[in-house]
């Protein structure tokens, strides 16, 4: 289950991805293969931020960086196409959900490995998220995150409810981003 307790700075996240990352053909300062990043833009090709996804040892470590945005909270899921295409951001699919899970951290079932808790943005449009996903990795085993198909960032136009199955009765689709490694 993901969670929201990490109190690092990125830098700090991004070491502690490259101490246990040494693939085999990789050097542990190559970072391309350990690294995903994902511009966030609205329909209208608004930027509104960087999503950064580290590997790290037995977890992915994400970093939501988000401005130009209305105030409040914000719902934030990891979606399971690497797809953006406006105006409705539909083509990403639905949440990240690898292992068959109901939607939300109050949700009994839940949650899928895409759940976040919201995203708050301050009166000045900009807002911050750091954390983890357990036992998901960015390219390998049965939980990673770039598959076949990739995997989008996707911020809501309002709160998630963190229960309701299947999306947490956040809104619409206000910001999309695709992950691309090694960026």
């Amino acid at each position: 289950m993901p969670s929201t307790s990490i109190h690092h700075s990125l830098p700090v996240l991004l070491a502690i991805a490259l101490a246990g990352c040494s693939d085999e053909g990789q050097s542990p300062g190559d970072v391309s293969g350990n690294v995903a990043r994902a511009e966030l833009v609205g329909a209208d090709a608004t930027p509104y931020g960087e999503v950064i996804i580290a590997q790290g040892d037995g977890m992915l470590l994400v970093n939501i960086n988000a401005s130009g945005m209305s105030p409040g909270p914000h719902g934030v899921h990891i979606h399971e196409i690497g797809k953006c295409e406006g105006p409705d951001f539909k083509s990403a699919g639905g949440h990240w959900n690898p292992a068959g899970k109901q939607h939300g951290f109050d949700n009994p079932q839940g949650a899928h490995m895409g759940d976040f808790f919201n995203l708050d943005i301050g009166a000045d449009g900009s807002g911050s998220l750091e954390a983890t996903i357990d036992g998901a990795s960015l390219s390998a085993g049965d939980n990673r995150l770039m598959d076949d198909d990739g995997a989008a960032f996707m911020v809501h136009e309002g709160p998630d409810d963190l229960k309701s199955d299947p999306s947490g009765e956040s809104g619409g689709r206000l910001a999309c981003g695709v992950f691309e490694l090694g960026r």
